[in-house]
């Protein structure tokens, strides 16, 4: 299981690249911090010696202190690969600190770090980083930045969990999209594919009937696990965790962490409300799918949605937010003047006033054949770790909204080509103007106007589609080996039909839209005064994308949620 490792090692990647101390930090995962930084960090810290062999963090184990090396070097290692091997990432020396975002969001650690020399660290408690992390604004951003960097690299580097189980198996594309949509470090090896698949299960003592199951750091096994299974072990709160977090009644409970929700969430907590954070999957939300958002105020360079709904994730728990994971909301009633909403495991949840924020999931595009290869080559994300399954391949992707723009640009960059499907005519008519001229200007790019897929064509993995002018008539085929489908959102409402007052597509209806009306077709004068994203329920909020009538941006969403907050205290007054 254990490799030797020693400091005349010289520490290396699978692919040959250097990782001691001495490479060059291009990115700013690995800064070296200053000696009045330092200093700063030590309010509250305290040096100790450590000796080479000594770990300071384990994997699978939760990590509560920040070490900064002062003299000597750390080795940080993960330890789940396949072959029992120990694999060092990466080797760190004085001025550099350890660490990666789970020790700001309380997750478990993805690798171990490990003394190969004799000497002296820093030790801080985490509480205290993350209060840093909240106030100094110079600390907070070189922290910050290496963390969500480190997180994004061992993502890339398979480092983590094991996933191991058939690209046929829907369990096994539901743990896949949790571990991605939650941004965890893992690898996922393929039944159908990896020779090393069914040699690995021999040596755990698992039939292939079994799968998927989790390999946790090379020894635990988890057999098919729920996603609040999942959640649990690598420290992502999930419901069975609210009586020991939250009162019998809440403030505000926000339902759904999609930009809408998160920003609710800050005000909320900000605000003094005591508030929880109900989230089915991950937090993010459609943004999060997005590998750069240029458009977003502030953010000149622009910004990931990943990396916009870690930021948001930390600012929320600064304030007091209570986030739970593998939340889904299945019921809406009352009780005691409370608001009570049933959850899938059973549990509930009372709350004086709520924010509906559950947004809408990408509409699956409908035809032959492509069932069966959704999760393996058909996507409805397109962040780096799909960027990698394509390899340099050519990609096709389809919608005509700043999803696709925001996704063809990203993948231009990666592919050898992208093809860009529109059913209309004009590029501009939905998607914004910055998306369309790059989109325009690329060499990788070929735009495909008044076209639509008939049939898509490919035995485990994708490798051409059927398509047509819809005004001609005139069919082709193109050779690609991914699809990317971004046609449009339906709202997560269903649990909500006899609740509330939705539109004909489902959305919900706030303000004045959601007034009863009498049956001469006015609106009663006599029912209550309606905020504009209150709904037909009183104290029930809406923002969004699940909002009828909203405009589908991320800055829209924002500040529907923060407005969301501001009338709910007016609702408290009015009530």
């Amino acid at each position: 299981m254990s490799t030797r490792t020693s400091s005349e090692d010289a520490p290396r990647l699978g692919d040959g690249q250097l990782v001691d101390d001495e490479t060059p930090d291009t990115v700013g995962a690995f800064p070296r911090l200053t000696d009045d930084q330092i200093t700063t960090l030590e309010v509250g810290g305290t040096r100790r010696s450590v000796h080479a062999g000594e770990v300071l963090i384990r994997a699978g184990a939760p990590s509560n202190d920040f070490f900064v090396i002062l003299t000597g070097k750390v080795a940080v290692i993960d330890e789940g690969a396949e072959d029992g091997e120990r694999r060092i990432l990466r080797v760190h020396g004085p001025g550099r600190f350890l660490g990666e975002l789970g020790l700001l969001e309380g997750q478990v650690a993805f690798f171990t770090a490990e003394a190969i020399e004799n000497g002296e660290v820093l030790v801080v408690p985490a509480e205290r980083v993350r209060e840093l992390v909240a106030h100094d604004l110079v600390l907070s951003d070189l922290i910050l930045r290496a963390y969500l960097i480190r997180r994004h690299l061992l993502i890339g580097l398979g480092a983590g969990f094991r996933i191991i189980g058939s690209c046929y198996s829907p369990d096994t594309l539901r743990l896949r999209e949790f571990a991605i949509r939650n941004r965890l470090p893992h690898r996922w090896i393929d039944l159908e594919q990896d020779e090393r698949a069914e040699q690995l299960l021999q040596s755990l003592g698992v039939a292939p009937e079994d799968t998927p199951v989790v390999i946790w750091h090379g020894e635990k096994v988890l057999r098919n696990p729920t996603n609040a299974e999942l959640a649990r072990i690598v420290g992502l709160p999930v419901p069975d965790s609210v009586p020991d977090a939250a009162p019998d009644v809440c403030d505000l409970v926000v339902v759904g962490a999609g930009p809408a929700g998160l920003a609710a969430s800050v005000y909320g907590s900000s605000d003094g409300l005591n508030t929880v954070t109900l989230e089915s999957i991950a937090a993010g939300g459609q943004a999060s799918t997005s590998s750069r958002i240029e458009n977003y105020l502030g953010f000149p360079a622009g910004i990931s949605g990943a990396e916009l709904a870690e930021r948001a994730l930390i600012q929320a728990g600064k304030f007091g937010t209570r986030l739970l994971v593998s939340a889904e909301v299945t019921g809406l009633g009352s009780e005691g003047g409370h608001h009570v909403l049933r959850l899938a495991d059973g549990g509930e949840i009372r709350a004086r006033a709520v924010v509906l924020a559950t947004g809408a999931r990408y509409r699956k595009l409908e035809v032959p054949g492509i069932e069966a290869l959704e999760g393996r080559s058909v996507y409805y994300a397109a962040t780096h770790q799909e960027a990698r399954l394509c390899g340099t391949d050519p990609v096709a992707i389809v919608g005509g909204g700043n999803s696709a723009g925001q996704a063809t640009v990203f993948l231009a960059d990666h592919v050898s080509h992208v093809h860009l499907l529109i059913r209309g005519h004009d590029l501009g008519k939905s998607m914004s103007r910055y998306l369309v001229d790059q989109i325009e200007r690329h060499p990788r790019v070929t735009v495909h106007r008044n076209t639509e897929i008939r049939q898509v064509h490919g035995d485990k993995h994708l490798e051409e589609i059927a398509i047509e002018d819809n005004r001609t008539g005139d069919k082709a085929r193109i050779r690609v080996h991914a699809l990317f489908v971004f046609i449009g959102a339906m709202p997560h409402t269903g649990w909500l039909t006899d609740a509330i007052a939705l539109d004909d597509h489902g959305f919900v209806l706030t303000g004045m839209d959601a007034v009863p009306v009498r049956e001469d077709g006015n609106q009663r004068i006599d029912a209550p005064p309606s905020r504009t994203l209150e709904t037909s329920r009183a104290g029930l909020f809406a923002a969004g994308d699940v909002r009828s009538g909203s405009v589908k941006r991320v800055a829209s969403a924002v500040g529907e949620g923060a407005m969301a907050v501001r009338q709910i205290h007016e609702y408290f007054e009015r009530s």
